[in-house]
């Protein structure tokens, strides 16, 4: 017997959690909203809180071409139909072109202001890409609407009233006056926000206090410090669930269903060193209760899991100080990648995760965890470096302690990071001949508008190609870090949970990175988990809705 009873009960409050809530509340049913930890919006709140979603409604109110039939080729040819990609099928695939659009009007009609990114490109060279790029982003949000729930959304990773593609901007202050007028712009909204008692803030947590006001306004349960430890199944179905809060023990119904939105497992190292191996939880961003208890849990009662090896991944830098990776870019001109033996082994400017797929799968035959960044003065002086603004002038705990390494040659570096300075030499001599002609013969850096993109927009001529010739040089050791794994419960085109044999457990969905994603081993663009995570938790919650 239950302690008590609910339509339908979401574990987690990350991406598709309060969606999911909101489309259950339309259809007037009882929503109870689970998260183990005493902040909610998971990772979301503290990402860029970016969705791709494919011909959506700001696209077309912009003038930008997009169709579904390009949203499936692109799909199609980046993602292909690998028999093990069992989060990737092609119906899923068809499922979030054609419901991520409806999803978006959804949220739109419940009061959740979004907006797109002018431009940020689709991440492969494909048929049916977009250049300008299918982003879905918040509005900037007063996070004082939420009253007494404004302490329990956990803090985002920008304390400012900056649309994210201003903040993009701020690195080029020094030499853009467009970006000194867009930082002229942010200060007056933060001289406003005082004078008119607002409290803007923007990306994911942005999202997320969006989403939650609106749940809270719908009249959805949520509580905090409330982890999930089991899944109750009664003939076959999942029922219900056991919670643990304050150190006692509750059995909650749900007539309707269960949602598993937990995240996935990036924080549990015994996982990683089962799945991943070589990958380590230190140098992941996620949120500290991403362990992947509700994917074992799934797993417990006969769950299948798929696509376990696969992660959103990023060059993650450890800098002194102890306050975990920083994201580094590793696509900026003037600057090279290189193994420990001093090869260069990858496209720098390609998607964030298939260079650090590139750094895992060098690493089997050259060591590689970690690589190095080797840029030189001009690099230094001109970009952000691992949180860091542009400059000469650096932490001096980052020499003391040999994060930041320097020699007035590039021998000299080489001697400073234990790599031999004749490979290291002949392979910055042949990086420069490629980026003097601008043309990377060996790894074809830059022939992407998002490599583009991801370079030097000031920069004349390749946006990303640059030569180090400018002494002294540097460089800084990176890992192949990750913003989640992108692999889990294997999902239907309803997000329900499916047995190894393509049965459905009945009353069990899930979405997010709980999940095998839906778009495979690739990220498809910026936004690549949080869309599938709040497409699939919107219809998780509208099949649910259906069967009642």
């Amino acid at each position: 017997m239950s302690d008590e009873v609910f339509d339908f009960v979401v574990v987690g409050s990350g991406g598709g959690s309060m969606c999911a809530a909101l489309v259950m509340r339309a259809a007037g049913k009882s929503v109870l909203i689970l998260e183990k930890s005493e902040l909610l919006g998971g990772t979301t709140a503290i990402s860029g809180g970016v969705m791709w979603i494919p011909n959506n409604r700001y696209m077309k109110e912009a003038g930008i071409p997009d169709s579904r039939e390009d949203a499936i080729a692109y799909l199609d040819a980046t993602i292909g139909d690998d028999p093990a990609m069992l989060g990737a099928t092609k119906e899923r695939r068809l499922a979030y072109v054609d419901e991520s659009p409806k999803m978006i009007d959804f949220l739109v009609e419940q009061g959740i202001k979004l907006r797109r990114i002018p431009s940020w490109p689709d991440y492969y060279k494909a048929p049916g890409e977009s250049v300008p790029g299918r982003t879905v982003v918040s509005e900037l949000f007063d996070l004082k609407q939420l009253g007494p729930w404004k302490s329990k959304l956990r803090p985002g990773f920008l304390p400012l009233p900056a649309n994210l593609d201003e903040a993009m901007q701020l690195g080029l202050m020094k030499r853009s006056t467009a970006a000194k007028k867009i930082l002229a712009k942010i200060i007056g909204r933060v001289i406003k926000d005082i004078f008119t008692a607002k409290k803007r803030t923007t990306a994911g947590q942005a999202l997320q206090g969006q989403m939650l006001l609106a749940a809270v306004n719908a009249g959805v349960e949520i509580r905090v410090s409330s982890a999930v430890k089991q899944l109750i199944v009664e003939d076959g179905r999942v029922s219900g669930v056991i919670v643990e809060k304050d150190g006692e023990e509750c059995r909650i119904g749900a007539r309707n269903g269960v949602l598993i939105n937990a995240g996935g497992f990036a924080r549990n190292q015994q996982m990683l060193d089962e799945y991943i191996p070589g990958v380590s939880s230190d140098w992941t961003m996620v949120v500290t209760e991403d362990t992947g208890d509700l994917i074992q849990e799934g797993m417990r009662i006969g769950a299948a899991v798929a696509q376990m090896g696969e992660r959103i991944s990023y060059a993650m830098a450890l800098p002194p100080g102890g306050k975990g990776p920083v994201p580094l870019d590793v696509a900026k001109p003037y600057s090279v990648v290189v193994d420990q033996s001093g090869s260069r082994y990858t496209n720098e400017a390609a998607s964030i995760v298939e260079v650090s797929r590139s750094q895992l799968a060098r690493n089997k035959s050259t060591p590689s965890m970690p690589s190095w960044l080797v840029f030189d003065s001009h690099y230094m002086r001109t970009f952000m470096l691992a949180g860091s603004m542009a400059g000469m002038k650096k932490p001096k705990e980052w020499t003391e302690e040999k994060f930041l390494r320097q020699g007035n040659t590039i021998e000299e570096l080489a001697a400073a990071c234990e790599i031999d300075p004749a490979n290291l030499t002949a392979t910055v001599e042949r990086f420069n001949a490629f980026a003097e002609k601008g043309c990377d013969e060996d790894f074809h850096r830059g022939e992407h508008a998002y490599q583009q993109w991801m370079g030097d927009p000031l920069k004349d001529g390749d946006k990303t190609l640059g030569p180090i010739t400018e002494a002294p040089f540097f460089a800084v050791p990176f890992y192949p870090g990750d913003v989640s794994t992108f692999g889990g419960l294997v999902t239907d085109s309803h997000a329900r949970v499916l047995r190894e044999d393509g049965s459905a457990i009945d009353g069990l969905y899930a979405t997010g990175t709980s999940t095998a994603s839906v778009a495979g081993g690739v990220e498809l663009g910026a936004g690549g988990s949080i869309g599938p995570s709040f497409t699939f938790g919107y219809l998780a919650a509208k099949h649910a809705v259906s069967i009642s």
